[in-house]
């Protein structure tokens, strides 16, 4: 646990102890891999798939899930980029980051309206919101750029584009006066709640994940990171955790009844009309306790050095975390290619089934692929980086590093950038 009496330090820019030094945390590539395949599963509609996802358990889902995740990666990511080369390395690090995701959504719109296009459906085009692209391609392109259109079901890049964008004036704010930050944080989501406020799009003037109110995720998880460790001890009390416990039996209950028909008479209709439908555009605050909820229970119960991150799933799930973007963008052509198939050879359950462990399977051989292409390129720029530092030095020994290469080279969503 750091002391926040060292308020020099803290004024001087320097990050707090926990991340000097910090390693890397396999459980956060974990979590983030499977927040990924639960997306691809929510997002074929009528999918039987689905109910393997939080979506039906509970207030929350795994969009919550992966942007307080993302909080937790990026303050890592570029408070170690900060470490080694500075604010400046900060900003260009965060402002590329934001421009490859700003690529990515341009192309993901493109190859939706081109799938849905050669699909030849036509209601299917305005499910995917891409008619308007299909019959005015220019003028819609045009707001894709300036970031008010996207398809259905790639609404989150643009919001992590502008997330990147002004992660680093954050990242000193958080790193001088944490509190005071979430603080402003928690303001600007309650005004949100109260006054309604949003930010332009197009056609519809709606993004279906309001920045202003999804801010607070990310925010938190990077003040979780900086300032998390001094509430650690009362986040794992047994209170907490039963608070938790009792707080997740009651959303299960809720979303049960909500769904399952022989289960409404648990759940009373006044209660229900109260809280559905749960307001996600705006992120309800029933939807961010359970995800802290949902945190508290990882926290206690699932620890650094957890065996269950050995396993060949749980393998799969970190290699698709390790590669959050290209394997998201993925999961969206994969949902909508299910959707297709779906609409166009059978909707059995067979089918859902087939499709739904089908696109699993080729998300994680493609993030293992990324995976291995990246390895072999860090391990090419090491070797040639120690082959002419040894010609610098004739007389010097060779360097045993061959071995520890593929250390070195392995990509680190923690150290590195590689997140939305």
């Amino acid at each position: 646990m750091h002391d926040r009496t060292d308020i020099s330090r803290r004024l001087a820019g320097e990050s707090p102890p926990e991340l000097e030094g910090c390693g890397r945390d396999l459980r956060i590539d974990a979590f983030r891999g499977i927040a990924l395949w639960c997306i691809f599963l929510d997002h074929v509609p009528n999918n039987i798939g689905s109910w393997l996802t939080l979506r039906h358990y509970g207030f929350s889902d795994a969009a919550e899930m992966f942007m307080f995740i993302s909080g937790v990666t990026c303050a890592l990511a570029y408070s170690r980029a900060r470490q080694r080369e500075g604010w400046s390395g900060v900003l260009s690090r965060s402002l590329r980051r934001g421009w490859d995701i700003y690529a990515a959504s341009l192309l993901l719109t493109l190859a939706c309206a081109i799938m849905v296009y050669l699909a030849g459906r036509d209601h299917l085009a305005d499910e995917t919101n891409t008619r308007i692209l299909l019959e005015h391609p220019g003028a819609t392109l045009v707001r894709a750029a300036i970031l008010q259109y996207r398809p259905v079901n790639a609404d989150i890049l643009p919001v992590f584009v502008i997330y990147h964008a002004l992660f680093a004036p954050l990242l000193w704010l958080l790193l001088r006066a944490p509190n005071v930050t979430l603080g402003a944080s928690l303001l600007l989501y309650g005004l949100v709640r109260v006054f309604g406020w949003a930010v332009p799009a197009w056609p519809h003037n709606v993004w279906f994940f309001n920045p202003l109110a999804w801010q607070l995720l990310l925010v938190l998880g990077a003040w979780w990171v900086i300032e998390g460790n001094k509430f650690r001890p009362w986040v794992t009390s047994p209170a907490a955790l039963v608070l938790a416990g009792l707080y997740l039996v009651f959303s299960l209950i809720i979303a049960l009844g909500s769904s399952i028909k022989p289960l409404e008479p648990l759940v009373p209709q006044t209660l229900t009309n109260l809280l559905f439908p749960m307001d996600k555009s705006n992120l309800g605050p029933l939807r961010v306790l359970h995800l802290l909820a949902l945190a508290i229970l990882a926290a206690r119960f699932v620890p650094p050095n957890w065996r269950g991150l050995a396993t060949p799933v749980m393998r799969g799930a970190i290699r698709c975390g390790e590669n959050s973007l290209p394997i998201y963008c993925l999961g969206v052509l994969l949902a909508l290619a299910s959707h297709i198939a779906l609409l166009d050879i059978s909707n059995g359950l067979a089918m859902q089934i087939a499709l739904s462990l089908g696109g699993i399977l080729l998300m994680i051989l493609a993030a293992v692929l990324l995976s291995s292409i990246s390895l072999k390129a860090g391990t090419m720029s090491l070797r040639g980086a120690t082959a002419t530092k040894q010609s610098m030095l004739p007389h010097a020994a060779p360097l045993p590093v061959v071995s520890g290469l593929r250390a070195a080279a392995k990509p680190l969503s923690v150290a590195g950038t590689r997140d939305l």
